[in-house]
């Protein structure tokens, strides 16, 4: 069984990472594999609703997306990490998700069943709407979303910050500890 965090800020090693990483141990600590995927430094283009996903399982575009999208399809569980940008998920994760989302409610909903939940980074505000935007990615399609003891975001500007947001490492934690429950469970 396994577990993968993509990460969608654009800037490797900050707080979104930290936490995913932070949530990926609790996860990998109930005996579930786990992956983190870094968006930074990949090139992922919005979707061009050229429709080509509705007759195969694929996209023309030529970028790093398909190969991220067949690692979703094979795991258990998918957690989805953004910072907050103006009151919203990054472009990078934003698109990751139109263009995954288009080609697998083509073929099958393949998501559907599957555990999966979202993180957010925010310096301020921002947080409840972006929670929101990502979470609605996953009712669309199928997941089962576990809580956790609030909702799942932390605080951090600086790269780092986000380790002194007891809180929010605790409720990243506790949401990992319940993703893993919940698969296991789903797994029989």
């Amino acid at each position: 069984m396994k577990v993968i965090g993509i990460v969608g800020s654009p800037r490797k090693n900050g707080n979104t990472e930290l936490l995913t990483a932070h949530t990926l141990r609790a996860i990998s600590e109930e005996g579930l594999d786990t992956e983190l995927i870094r968006l930074a430094g990949l090139e992922i283009k919005p979707c061009n609703a050229c429709m080509v996903c509705r007759e195969e399982e694929s996209c023309p575009i030529d970028d790093d997306l398909f190969p991220i999208y067949l690692k979703m399809k094979e795991a258990e569980g998918i957690v989805l990490a953004s910072p907050v940008y103006f009151g919203s998920a990054t472009a990078q994760i934003k698109a990751l998700l139109d263009r995954v989302g288009y080609i697998s409610l083509a073929h099958g909903k393949p998501f559907s069943g599957k555990v999966g939940g979202a993180l957010v980074v925010a310096r301020r505000a921002g947080k409840n709407f972006t929670l929101a935007q990502l979470t609605y990615w996953f009712q669309i399609l199928g997941f089962f979303i576990p809580g956790s003891t609030y909702w799942n975001v932390a605080f951090g500007r600086e790269k780092g910050d986000v380790e002194h947001d007891e809180e929010g490492l605790r409720t990243a934690w506790n949401f990992g500890k319940n993703m893993a429950f919940l698969i296991k469970k789903l797994s029989g």
